[in-house]
Order: structure tokens, then sequence, then C-alpha cells
């Protein structure tokens, strides 16, 4: 059984990071049987200073399917990872995120310098050069290609693209053959609390918004689109604030939302009470800009919760078997008359697609290819 290293910036209990940890948690539930996963990541959350509580660190524990290992600031320096990867017998290094300055850019460096020699590395950036991502600060990460590319951190390693459509972007960034890029979409939860249920006594539709505070997840948009509402709903808001100067644009919009709209900010919420939060509301609102995967548009349907989503993400075609709508960005009215449509609706009406919801998540979230394609990644790194 092959034996892979991961290094992932954030991971569980934390909860701040987003999709990326998901999916890393999801790959070692359904691949375990096939290969020995050991996870390296801080020993605290996104922008936290303060270490995980009853955490032990500098040591590997298990987490799932997989032993991890959290390491304090002072186990991040150069000789400090060079050590941990020469000390851990591993077939294939799993680097997740491009930009990262510690775990995915120093182990380069290593590797280039030969400190370390990996047999296999993986590269994954985890939706880094999709344009809603990629646009942040631009410039300085158009240098950092350039300059990692002159300096050879790619020759010799696997690129892999969640999407075809993060393959070329992949490819396009770094310019090499697109047919150098693999593909294998992310892997969704293995385990999904179906038989969760909403609440159908409200008379006012339920829109929730769950994710990360941030530009690229749009929340933004969606308030504009409230602001065009005429009926009435209740939107909550839950997420970290990831960045205040946002958090406070978001805020004026807040107060533009008209009188029709009660809008709540709930803060942010543990990974294992996201299915029973999700279930009760009536539909989630998450006009992101680009997804590579979104594992919480997979967890609003595994619920029966329908998604209001823009096209951005490998979710499309929703409304063909009933989980919600991908809809143009740009069309804004249309995302008002899918609120409005559904707010005119009883709470019997609403409730009752639920469960029809939930089969038809329950076909997308199986399919075997997937499965297949992941396995190959790691076989064939």
């Amino acid at each position: 059984m092959k034996t892979v290293l991961v290094f992932v910036p954030n991971y569980f209990p934390g909860y701040k990071s987003g999709g990326v940890a998901r999916t890393v948690l999801n790959t070692t539930e359904w691949l375990s049987s096939d290969f020995r996963f050991f996870i390296v990541t801080r020993d605290r959350d996104l922008g936290s200073d303060v270490p995980y509580e009853n955490i032990e660190s500098g040591t590997w524990v298990p987490f799932g399917k997989a032993r991890v290992r959290y390491l304090k600031p002072d186990e991040l320096s150069l000789d400090s990872l060079a050590e941990l990867v020469r000390s851990t017998a591993h077939d294939i290094l799993h680097l997740n995120g491009f930009f990262d300055p510690v775990f995915t850019i120093k182990l380069l460096l290593l590797r280039r310098l030969k400190k370390i020699s990996p047999r296999r590395v993986l590269l994954s950036p985890r939706g880094d050069f999709l344009n809603g991502s990629l646009r942040l600060k631009y410039p300085k990460k158009k240098l950092y290609i350039e300059l990692s590319r002159i300096a050879g951190f790619y020759k010799k390693l696997c690129l892999h693209g969640s999407t075809r459509h993060e393959a070329d972007s992949i490819a396009a960034a770094l310019r090499v053959p697109v047919s150098s890029v693999r593909t294998a979409i992310d892997l969704p939860i293995k385990e999904a609390s179906f038989a969760a249920q909403a609440d159908a006594s409200s008379e006012r539709l339920r829109v929730v918004y769950l994710s990360r505070m941030s530009r690229e997840k749009n929340l933004d948009g969606a308030l504009k689109v409230l602001q065009r509402v005429k009926t009435p709903i209740v939107f909550d808001m839950i997420g970290p604030q990831e960045d205040p100067v946002y958090w406070e644009e978001c805020r004026a919009l807040l107060s533009q939302l008209p009188g029709n709209v009660e809008a709540n900010y709930l803060g942010p919420v543990a990974p294992e009470e996201v299915f029973d939060t999700l279930a009760r509301y009536d539909v989630f609102l998450f006009p992101s800009h680009n997804e590579n995967y979104g594992h919480v548009i997979a967890e609003s349907v595994a619920v029966g919760t329908r998604v209001l989503i823009g096209q951005g993400t490998p979710w499309r075609n929703l409304d063909s078997d009933g989980l919600g709508w991908d809809i143009d960005l740009k069309d804004v009215q249309r995302f008002v008359d899918v609120i409005e449509t559904l707010s005119r609706q009883s709470p019997a009406e609403r409730a009752a697609v639920r469960s029809s919801v939930r089969e038809a998540a329950a076909a997308r979230l199986s399919h075997p290819a997937a499965l297949e394609d992941n396995r190959l990644l790691y076989l064939n790194a």
C-alpha cells in the first residue's frame, strides 16, 4: 500500500479555511483502503494566534482515516520541514495550494535545493488559478509564477486540476501543455446526514449564505440581489469574517436592504453543525465567482436544501434534476425572480421537494468515475 504525505495549510478541527481541508478529508475517507495518508498542517485555524485545544502537536495523531501532525509556528522553518519530510517514509508528496508560502513554496524550494528528494510530487493548486482567485494581488502572484517557473520548481512533478476548466487555467498560467495537467474532480463527503429535515412552519422564505465572508465568495453580490427582492424573506449570513474592509462594504449594502428582507449575521459554524444548519433553510444563496468544487453546495443539496448559485462552479444544469439553479451572475433579475417565486409558495410546498432533492443529490454525489480518477491520480502521479 502506497503512502501519501499531504501538506495542507489548515485542517480540521479548524473551519475557517474553506473547502481545501474538506477536500483532503474526503479524499482520505474514500481512498483509505488503497493508500495510507499522513497529513501535515498548522496547529491552529486560519488567521488564529491560538492553537487548537486538546490537540497534541509535534507528533502523529489519528484523525478519521489518516494520521495528522499539527505543527507549531517554530516547526515551520526550512530545516524543520526538511527533517519532517526526510523522517517520514512516503511514496508521494502531495502539496495543496499554489501560493502558500510555507506548505507549498518552502517544500518546492527544499526540493529544488535537494534538501528533500521525494519520489513523486503531486501539486494541486485548489482553485488558485481560477479568475476570481488569481486576480486578487495579481502582480505579486504573476511575479512569483515567473520566478518559480524559471527556477524549475515544476520540473518532474504532477500538476492536478479538479476540473478541465481548472486544468486549462493552470496550463495557461504556467505555460505548460494542457495534457500535462491531470484532472480528477474533488470527492464529496462520504457520509451525509440525508435524514435531516427543515421545519415547515415558517411563512417567510428562509435564505442562507454559508461561507467565508470574502470577495471571491461574493456576499456583496447576494446582497445586491436581495436589494431588488420585494417579497418577505429571512436572510441569514453564516461564516467567518475574513477581510474587515470587505465586511464593511457588505455592512453598507446591508443597510440598504428593503424592509421586507430580515437580514442576520450569525457568525461561523463548526463543521459538524453544517448539515443541520443548512437543513433549516429553504434555499442556499451562493453567487460565488469561482469554486473549484463547492463542498458546501454538495452539503446543501445532500440535506434537501436547493441552491441558487452562479456558473463558476462544476455544479451545472441543476434545474434539470431539481437541485436548484445555476445562473449567470450578470443576470441579477433572474436571481431575484427565483427568490420571489419561492417566497410566494407555501411552507408545505417548499418542504415537499426536499426528499426528491436529497435523492437527486445522492445520485450526483456517488459517481464512480470520480473515485477512480482520484485513485489513478495517486497511482500515476
